[in-house]
């Protein structure tokens, strides 16, 4: 029998709350082990050049299930 997936990613919504998303990991059966910020990029073309700026971060949990 293969084995299950038993991580998964959650990312905390534009208009959530960590607490909500911690909650909801939890209503999944899931149990975070790590918590990361990752970075948002926008890309611009300046000068006939492609550049890669920054705009803001989301919040992501990694999570193992109970």
């Amino acid at each position: 029998m293969p084995k299950k997936n038993s991580k998964k990613r959650f990312e905390v919504g534009e208009n959530e709350t960590i607490g909500q998303c911690l909650d909801r990991m939890k209503k999944e059966g899931y149990t975070p082990v790590r918590r990361a910020e990752e970075p948002v990029f926008r890309e611009e073309t300046r000068g006939g050049e492609k550049v890669m700026e920054p705009v803001g971060k989301t919040i992501v949990f990694h999570a193992v299930k109970e």
